[in-house]
């Protein structure tokens, strides 16, 4: 699944700049986050490049390692530094940013309760840990200040933000806080549960003018008998209940879900029950995994593995579908003006390249626009499409 794909990323990253150390390109290696967390012997031992590791809550330790390496001081047993994940360290001063770019991610929690069975997450962040209101307004703010105009709200679980804090859901009540902000054009929200989605929070999503017609929503399944293996808190019916909510009070919804094909137990009938899912419910954004076993989960231990091959397959469906229905979506927008925000531009070929409210940047479709005048990226501007070519669009702004 994604895990193990992002797990592929980073080792193939790291061992990357081990090279350009290796070519004096490179001073230092400090590997942090979630694989550090989860294989610091490893990487210690089999990339000798490395400096040191830190845990998912040892950031604020980094200074400190920095300045030890300076001196030649960092000593062998403090090349591995491991905290408890519970517990978030409080950093001095403002959020740095390592790009600047109009857009940015605004992360409300960390950690998560659910303990889906194929999933280390819980194991490497801890428990859910929802961040404090006013920081993150100030967060926010400080980002908009920055020339920020779009805003992704991240967790691994944005809809039960303020649970633990209160006892109740806060997130309408934080994304309504959030649009006052001046400077913010567009919010975007990512990474919610289907079966924590409120009336409450989509009459928000309905009524803000700045929320985006967008919901990144993981169901990884459609398949009961699927999802109560995988240990999800939801089922085929209620999901589609939330769906059909959605379009509901906002018709032109973009709905984004990821899925997982070749989980342990899944039979061609579960294959072909979440294929009948695709096609009925015609979802805009669909990215599909095979599973992959993770170690220390109640997953890796399941009977009735399936066949790499027959994963593949049963993905190669999957995605034949949702590509199928994609073309037929873009080609219903040929001949309509749609909003699109510029992200940059093809110099070599003087086009530029943006998105709709559709799509969330690095992970959905662009859109090609041609345009007589410099546009500045992170501006709105109209455009009229004429054509796509898979799963892109391609316009000229009017």
């Amino acid at each position: 699944c994604f895990i193990h794909d992002a797990k592929q990323e980073s080792i193939e990253t790291i061992l990357s700049l081990a090279q350009l150390k290796e070519t004096a390109s490179l001073k230092y290696l400090i590997v942090m986050g979630c694989l550090a967390q989860r294989y610091k012997d490893e990487i210690i031992a089999s990339i000798p490049e490395t400096d040191a590791v830190l845990g998912t809550t040892a950031y604020d330790e980094l200074a400190d390692v920095l300045e030890k390496l300076e001196a030649g001081r960092l000593k062998a047993q403090e090349r591995v530094i491991m905290k408890d994940i519970s517990v978030d360290p409080v950093l001095p001063g403002s959020r740095v940013r390592s790009d600047i770019t109009h857009y940015s991610y605004l992360k409300i929690a960390e950690g998560c309760d659910k303990r889906c069975t194929y999933c280390i997450i819980p194991d490497l962040k801890g428990h859910y840990r929802s961040m404090d209101f006013d920081a993150l307004i100030a967060e926010a703010e400080a980002l908009a200040a920055d020339g920020v105009t779009e805003l992704m709200i991240v967790a691994q679980e944005t809809t039960l933000y303020g649970v633990d804090l209160c006892g109740k859901k806060r997130l309408p009540e934080l994304l309504s806080r959030l649009c006052a902000i001046d400077g913010l054009k567009l919010i975007r929200l990512l990474y919610c549960y289907p079966e924590e989605i409120t009336d409450e929070l989509i009459e928000t999503i309905a009524s803000e003018p700045k929320i985006c017609h967008y919901i990144d929503m993981p169901i990884q399944h459609a398949s009961d008998p699927v999802l109560k293996r995988m240990g999800r808190r939801t089922n085929g019916a209620q999901i589609r209940k939330t769906i059909k909510k959605l379009r509901k009070a906002i018709p032109d919804i973009a709905i984004r879900t990821s899925l997982i094909t070749g989980f342990p137990g899944e039979t061609e009938e579960d294959h072909a029950c979440l294929m009948s899912f695709l096609e009925e419910c015609r979802l805009d954004r669909v990215g599909v995994f095979t599973y992959s076993r993770e170690e220390n989960t109640p997953a890796y231990r399941m009977k009735d593995r399936v066949l790499k091959s027959v994963a593949n397959r049963r993905r190669k469906e999957l995605m034949g579908l949702q590509q199928k229905i994609v073309f037929e979506k873009n080609a219903a927008l040929i001949g309509r003006k749609l909003d699109v925000i510029i992200d940059g531009r093809i110099p070599e070929e003087g086009i530029y390249v943006g998105r709709t409210y559709m799509d969330a940047p690095g992970i959905d479709s662009v859109v090609f626009v041609h345009s007589g005048r410099d546009i500045i990226s992170g501006s709105l501007i109209h455009v009229l499409i004429e054509d796509f070519k898979d799963y892109d669009l391609i316009g000229t702004e009017v």
